[in-house]
């Protein structure tokens, strides 16, 4: 009732008779009514629903409430420093409906614009938030890799004779890793004690060691000989799809000893395929006629696209942003914050935007030959508008066209704003195309076709966004656009300076869907991209 904001009287009438009850010494299903409603605190309306509860087993008016509180909100309880105030402002103000979009909103520092939450709120949210998230099922792959270098270092020096690997939807690098699995040639009773060892509860069946740590994530332990160990880690590191077509060419022999990965293929006399692409089995025939191209490293990132600085709801100021990308070696920083729409991220005002670009400008005179880009990104609006007049638009190198708000639509409705802004001659690049938040939001859904095609026409770039928790738009689907001639942008949607890093979670994805460096818009190098904005301000008309 508080979370829904009910009358203050009607919900301290509940909480007192909560308490009354909680007090009482006889139990009450052995009061007759009258004596019931006699007690209090309790009254004849409250005493008529615990009669309810004690005959159904439930209470029409609590069912009610839950029907109408979508599920994230009612998980939201569970976080230690969220009482019901605060989460009707995280509900009703910030439009956040499950712990993932919480989260996120805390890393982009946008609770503190609200009554009632600083910047020591925040972080004390933020960090119960982890931890809960720490208990559940699927983790990110930025979540568990910390966990694997601790485990390779701590492998290397207790089992240095023998081999390990971390295998699995790790090395394929998974967006969402449900458990990780390490391929060793050790002694079954030497491995065992030594997982006890570090307090991890061992389980054994048919096919491997399943043990969890104090943090609850499985790691599944394959103990195999050293004849065997390429095989299978082989084995696990491939999609479902593309080990069944590898084990169904008549030149695959199992029984083959490989001594080296590089044997494997060889039996079927074929270039080596990274465990990052053993996802579509088309791949095989594919590179049986031409290997494949060298894909983009983290080391083709020339430049920063899409940050985000103090002026909306950045953590550092805008030279500060400048100042961290010089010192990472980048040639150039596209600084994007967010429009007027989103007011919870203290969007730019257009009187704000001059000044903002005044700075642009000092800047790129004190830091040359490092430049500045001016951007923003724009909240698409309901009608696929975006959030300011053409001449306010016009002002800017580069537009990012983006949907923050209202984002349970259906198909038609995702498309029709999508399209719109795709359609717009100000849009340079589409943002985060689904928003999606792993493990957290699903995502409006949106026709992936249409867009792609939409895009080659207009001459738009599409957004990988890097953060981990987005990784949108998904890798699946970026083949589908390289047909097209769609350049890809790699953009870490940085809300500080830490947040350049994770450029890193895009590249990773990337490579699973064969992207070079010369399809990737962020790889450009200062010249090209100077060359891109002029072309995107030709476009304009």
């Amino acid at each position: 009732m508080d979370i829904h904001g009910e009358n203050e009287f009607k919900i301290k009438s509940y909480a007192n008779a909560a308490f009354t009850l909680d007090k009482l010494t006889e139990p009450v299903i052995d009061m007759s009514p009258s004596e019931l409603f006699a007690i209090r605190g309790i009254g004849n309306a409250i005493g008529e629903k615990i009669l309810q509860l004690i005959e159904n087993k439930q209470l029409t008016l609590l069912e009610n409430y839950l029907e109408k509180t979508p599920p994230g909100i009612i998980e939201l309880i569970k976080i230690k420093g969220l009482g019901p105030k605060k989460i009707r402002t995280i509900w009703k103000e910030l439009e956040i409906e499950s712990i993932g979009e919480l989260l996120y909103a805390c890393e982009e520092n946008r609770l503190i614009n609200y009554k009632g939450f600083g910047a020591k709120t925040q972080k004390n949210i933020q960090d119960s938030l982890e931890y809960y998230l720490q208990h559940q099922g699927s983790y990110l792959y930025q979540q568990v890799e910390s966990l694997v270098f601790a485990l390779k270092e701590s492998l290397q020096n207790s089992f240095p004779n023998d081999l390990h690997e971390v295998s699995g939807a790790f090395k394929r690098q998974m967006e969402t890793i449900e458990f990780l699995d390490i391929v060793i040639t050790s002694d079954e009773k030497k491995l065992t004690n030594w997982l006890i060892e570090k307090e991890f509860t061992v389980t054994k069946n048919d096919h491997y060691l399943s043990t969890k740590g104090t943090d609850n994530f499985e790691i599944r332990w394959h103990l195999t000989t050293q004849d065997e160990f390429h095989w299978t880690d082989f084995s696990l590191s491939c999609s479902p799809d593309f080990l069944k077509k590898w084990v169904e060419n008549p030149l695959f022999q199992k029984n083959f000893k490989f001594i080296f990965p590089q044997d494997i293929f060889d039996q079927l006399g074929i270039t080596y395929i990274p465990p990052s692409q053993r996802e579509d089995p088309a791949i095989i025939e594919q590179v049986s006629k031409q290997p494949l191209k060298a894909t983009i490293q983290i080391t083709d990132i020339k430049g920063i696209i899409h940050s985000h600085s103090t002026w909306s709801d950045g953590v550092h100021t805008l030279e500060q942003m400048a100042l961290a990308a010089i010192e990472k070696g980048y040639e150039y920083l596209v600084i994007s914050d967010h429009s007027k729409s989103a007011f919870y991220a203290n969007g730019l005002q257009i009187d704000r935007i001059r000044a903002q670009h005044k700075e642009i400008d000092a800047l790129n005179k004190k830091l040359a030959p490092f430049v500045i880009f001016k951007s923003i990104e724009s909240d698409i609006l309901n009608d696929g508008s975006l959030d300011y007049p053409d001449e306010v638009l016009a002002s800017f190198d580069l537009v990012i066209a983006s949907i923050h708000s209202n984002l349970k639509m259906t198909e038609e409705k995702a498309m029709l704003r999508l399209l719109n802004a795709i359609n717009n001659p100000y849009t340079s690049i589409l943002g985060h195309l689904t928003s999606r938040l792993l493990l957290s939001r699903k995502g409006y859904p949106v026709n992936h076709e249409a867009i792609i095609e939409a895009c080659a026409n207009n001459e738009v770039v599409i957004e990988l966004n890097a953060h981990p928790r987005r990784l949108d738009m998904d890798w699946r689907f970026i083949p589908a656009a390289l047909k097209k001639e769609v350049l890809i942008s790699i953009n870490p949607d940085a809300h500080a300076v830490e947040g350049y890093d994770d450029c890193k979670y895009g590249v990773l994805v990337a490579q699973k869907a064969g992207l070079t460096a010369a399809q990737n818009l962020s790889s450009f190098s200062l010249e090209e991209m100077i060359e891109f904005v002029e072309f995107q301000q030709a476009k304009r008309g």
